[in-house]
């Protein structure tokens, strides 16, 4: 079993039990985007939380283990096609150099982690028509010299 095996799995379980993604995230006891992410085969999972997911979600035994393997975190290079990823890419095309300069005006030169990092998605309503807010919360790596 692979972490794709495991990812369907989850899926039917959610399905059939007419979950949602922050059920399972309350169940694990952690983040909605973390536990989903993990469950999409993009974290590894404690023990403790993998038994969690495993109880919760009536997953086989041997799910655990593949829910505690360290991801190989790679994705299709390609153009999205759905358009929700789609514009998150678009977003990134046309606004990653000019987050780069604003943060790099703020911080110096280095990057912002993805490892030391979390990320949050809210709703705002709003009579225009209901909103995304988004935040990444990065810690700030600077370049160091050699």
């Amino acid at each position: 079993m692979i972490k794709i095996d495991v990812t369907e799995l989850i899926f039917a379980a959610k399905k059939e039990n007419d979950l949602s993604w922050q059920a399972i995230a309350d169940a694990a006891g952690m983040s909605v985007v973390w536990t989903t992410s993990a469950c999409l085969g993009m974290n590894s999972c404690s023990s403790e939380v993998a038994d969690k997911l495993v109880e919760f979600l009536g997953l086989p035994a041997e799910t655990k283990s593949v829910l505690m393997e360290y991801p190989t975190k790679e994705w299709d290079k390609s153009v999205p096609q759905d358009p929700l990823v789609y514009r998150l890419y678009e977003v990134v095309g046309v606004y990653g150099d000019t987050l780069k300069e604003v943060i790099q005006e703020k911080f110096g030169d280095g990057i912002m982690s993805a490892i030391d990092f979390s990320m949050d998605v809210q709703k705002e309503e709003n009579p225009k028509g209901d909103r995304v807010i988004l935040t990444l919360n990065g810690k700030f790596l600077p370049y160091s010299a050699w």
